[in-house]
This record gives structure tokens, C-alpha cells and sequence, in this order.
């Protein structure tokens, strides 16, 4: 005999929650059937209304009438250059294509730097010991001192001063009153005379005694053993090597005084920049954060190279009222310069892959033609075309990088379907199937040509010798 297996009861709340997640689940399902639908009923709405918005295509007029070329431009009945498409206003407007007219014109343009004062090395002066000896006084003149000129800065002592001071006086006392004790401007009766009393100033001065000292012993006729370091020009001390008491050697540097009243400044330039720039140029200097303007003067490009910043030295002369820059400030620098008429395009207007650089040519009702270019200078945002475009052409000058996607497509599905040739003319791929049905063919020596346009294959047929030896 068989018992029945007892049947368990379902919880009810695992029931309850079974029920509200087959409710979910439906409820997704027909909210994603219904966008689904929808979706396809607006796109099959758009491209009814206004198919041009969903797809560009490209520009072959050898198959169909050439109804969207710019005329002025010369787009004949030629195939255009691989590569052409034509871009719907409203999709030029959402990729943002800008577009400019190409000219000729003098360009000018502002090369912008940093530079770093440093002192005019003519103006640096260096006060040396003429001969060994003591410092016997310093005085307050710290190094970043401003001092005048003929300024004490120290007094010294050395035991060569006595024998050339005494020997000074010596001449001195044999001519009486006819030498003047100014030195250099005596006048005495005889030219040996005067000869003589010259070299023992030269004397003096050697050894370190100022021109103003050497006029008091001349006027007092007194022997002294305290000889004063002047300053000699009006200046900061940026270097002092003086102490009380300390002892030196000839040869040995007390100080070191650089007039500021005119610096140098020392900027950084690019080899392609420093090309443009020659002596006598005006800049203008400015401290960044004080608002204050100077005017400079271009004095030389210096051939020193700087590895580290790849940048090349160019020195500037200006004057500096008030001392306002000191050594070793940074300053902005803006040097003008003027080029010769050139045709130059912005930067952004031109592709450059590494091998090819490209822009692309307006030829009216949306079609936009790849154009290889040449290259020139190139400063600042503009850059020089000197092949590939003329003067009064259009070309894009933002947005071309999503044309340029597009142009890349076109170019690989033209390559995919059909054979491309080289115009031996004009330089340009060109689509063999359309140029036979643009009759843009010709035979010579046994081999087929196909050309770009008319006017191509027109000069071909004038001289072909000349253009079939081309590769």
C-alpha cells in the first residue's frame, strides 16, 4: 500500500514577490518595444522629409550633372580629386566648419618671450689690490648697496705706498710751483720733466690711490699710511670682499660695482624665431605684475644654445630709470616683427599626418576638396603656404577634422570599387572609370593616361614627351 507524499505549503510571501517581478518584466518589455517603434517610425520620417541630413556623399560629377560646383572655381565636367565630399549646411553647422578666404598680404606678428635682467658687463666694475697689504676700515656699504661715485669704501695700507709717495713729492719739490698738482694736466718747462712726474702718478694709481687722493698729497705734501678705496661710478655693490683687518694679496677683488642705470635683458627664443630677428629691433619689456612698461632695443642673437630648453639667447639694451629692475628679475618680452607678403592660413587649417599636409578647399554648395599644400614658415598661430593654393581660394579653417573623416571614407570605398591613376599633369589620383566616362583619356607610346580635367589633358597632349617621362 502506497502513502501520498504530503504536499508543503508555497510561502506566501515568496509568492508575492514571484508576482511583482513577472509585472516588472513585462512592464520593461513593452516600454522597449515601444521605443523601438518609435524610433524607426522617426527615422523613416527624416529621411523622407529631408534625406541629405543622414548622409553625405561624395562629389563625382562625371556621374551626374554638375549642378552643386562652385563655377568660379573651375569644377567642370571633370571628375573631382578623390577624397571630395559634399557636407549639408545643417551638418556644417553642428561640426562648426568656418571657412576663410586665402590672400597675399605683409604679415606681422608679435614674438612673445621671457627674459632675465642681468647687468651691462661694460658697466660692471671690479676694484683690485695693486698691491699686498691690510684693510684697515670698512664702511657701511654692504653688498645691494647704492654708492656714489668717489664714495669712500675702505681705507688700506700697504708698505709700497711710503717709497712712491715720498718719491712723488720728490719730483714735486725739484719743480717747485711749475707743475700743477692735477698730474695729468701739468705743464712743466721741459717735455722730460713732465715725462717724469706723469710715470710716478701712473705710480700711484697702480697701486690703488684714487685721482683724488693723489691731488690732496699733492696739496698737503703729507706722507699718509691710510689710502682710501673709492667707488668709481655710481652703482650697486654686488660683490664685497673686505673685512677689518684682513690681509690680501695683489691681485686680490674688494668689490664689485655694476651701474644699473642701463641692463641687459637676456630672452629665450626658437631657432625659428630667432632667425627673424636683427639688431636695432624695438621691443617692448614689461614686468608682469607691476604694470610697468619699458622700451628696448635688440642688441644681438647670441650663439649660445641651451640644450636643456632648446631656446637660443637674445640680448636686449634698455635703459632703467629708478633702478627698477635689478639682476636676475624675469620680464615679459614682445618683439614686433614684419615679413614680407606672404599667403599664410592659420595653423588649424592645416592636416598634417607626417607625410602629407592637407587643407580643404570651399567649392560652393557644400562640396570641400582635399588639397596637398607645401609649407613655409611657421610663427605664432598662421603658417606659410607656398605650393597648392592661390590667392582668393576658400578653404576651411575649423571643423576640418571631421571632414576629413569623412573624405577618408569616401577615398577608401573610391579605392575599394574602382582602380585610381596618377594625372602625369596635374599630380592628382584620379578615378579611371570616370575619366573614361568623362572621355579624359589618352593614349601615347602604348600606354593609357587618364586625367583630372580638360585642361590637364589638354597640356598633356601639347608636349607628351615632356610628361610621359614623369613617373
Amino acid at each position: 500500500m502506497t502513502l501520498p507524499l504530503p504536499v508543503m505549503p508555497f510561502p506566501e510571501g515568496l509568492r508575492f514577490f514571484m508576482k511583482k517581478f513577472m509585472y516588472a518584466f513585462l512592464l520593461l518589455v513593452l516600454l522597449g518595444g515601444a521605443f523601438l517603434t518609435g524610433s524607426w517610425y522617426s527615422r523613416r520620417d527624416v529621411s523622407r522629409t529631408n534625406p541629405s541630413v543622414v548622409k553625405s556623399a561624395a562629389v563625382n560629377p562625371a556621374d551626374k550633372p554638375d549642378t552643386n560646383t562652385d563655377t568660379d572655381t573651375g569644377a567642370g565636367s571633370s571628375s573631382m580629386p578623390p577624397g571630395t565630399v559634399r557636407i549639408t549646411p545643417e551638418k556644417q553647422q553642428v561640426i562648426g566648419v568656418r571657412t576663410g578666404v586665402v590672400g597675399k598680404a605683409a604679415v606681422e606678428h608679435f614674438i612673445r618671450t621671457v627674459g632675465r635682467i642681468a647687468p651691462d658687463e661694460k658697466r660692471v666694475y671690479r676694484l683690485v689690490a695693486g698691491a699686498d697689504g691690510w684693510i684697515r676700515e670698512t664702511y657701511n656699504n654692504d653688498t645691494g648697496t647704492l654708492v656714489k661715485k668717489d664714495e669712500r669704501l675702505a681705507s688700506f695700507y700697504s708698505p709700497q705706498f711710503r717709497a712712491a709717495q715720498l718719491a712723488y713729492l720728490s719730483i714735486l719739490g725739484s719743480g717747485g710751483d711749475r707743475f700743477q698738482a692735477g698730474g695729468r694736466q701739468a705743464l712743466a718747462p721741459s717735455q722730460q720733466a713732465s715725462v717724469s712726474l706723469q710715470t710716478y702718478i701712473d705710480a700711484l694709481e697702480s697701486l690703488g690711490m684714487s685721482q683724488q687722493q693723489i691731488n690732496e698729497l699733492a696739496s698737503t705734501r703729507q706722507v699718509t699710511d691710510k689710502v682710501f678705496i673709492m667707488a668709481p661710478v655710481t652703482g650697486f655693490v654686488i660683490a664685497r670682499n673686505v673685512s677689518p683687518g684682513q690681509r690680501f694679496d695683489k691681485g686680490a677683488e674688494w668689490y664689485r660695482i655694476a651701474d644699473l642705470s642701463r641692463v641687459w635683458v637676456l630672452a629665450d627664443l626658437f631657432p625659428n624665431e630667432a632667425g627673424y630677428i636683427k639688431s636695432e629691433l624695438k621691443a617692448r619689456v614689461t614686468l608682469p605684475d607691476q604694470k610697468k612698461e619699458f622700451h628696448a632695443t635688440v642688441a644681438n642673437v647670441l650663439p649660445q644654445f641651451d640644450p636643456n630648453s632648446r631656446t637660443l639667447k637674445v640680448r636686449l639694451d634698455l635703459d632703467n630709470p629708478g633702478y627698477v629692475l635689478r639682476p636676475d628679475m624675469f620680464v615679459d618680452v614682445e618683439i614686433p616683427i614684419t615679413l614680407a607678403p606672404a599667403m599664410a592660413v592659420p595653423v588649424d587649417a592645416v592636416l598634417d599626418s607626417g607625410l602629407r599636409k592637407t587643407v580643404f578647399v570651399d567649392r560652393g554648395n557644400g562640396v570641400f576638396e582635399p588639397r596637398e599644400v607645401e609649407t613655409g614658415w611657421r610663427l605664432g598661430n598662421r603658417v606659410e603656404i607656398t605650393k597648392g593654393l592661390k590667392p582668393g581660394e576658400r578653404i576651411v579653417t575649423s571643423g576640418n577634422f571631421l571632414i576629413d573623416s569623412e573624405s577618408r571614407l569616401e577615398m577608401a570605398a573610391a579605392g575599394m570599387q574602382q582602380a585610381l591613376s596618377k594625372d602625369p599633369v596635374c599630380g592628382v589620383d584620379v578615378s579611371m572609370t570616370k575619366a573614361v566616362k568623362a572621355g579624359l583619356k589618352t593614349n601615347h607610346g602604348g600606354k593609357t593616361y587618364y586625367f583630372d580635367s580638360v585642361q590637364c589633358k589638354q597640356q598633356f597632349e601639347k608636349d607628351p614627351k615632356r610628361f610621359a617621362e614623369l613617373p
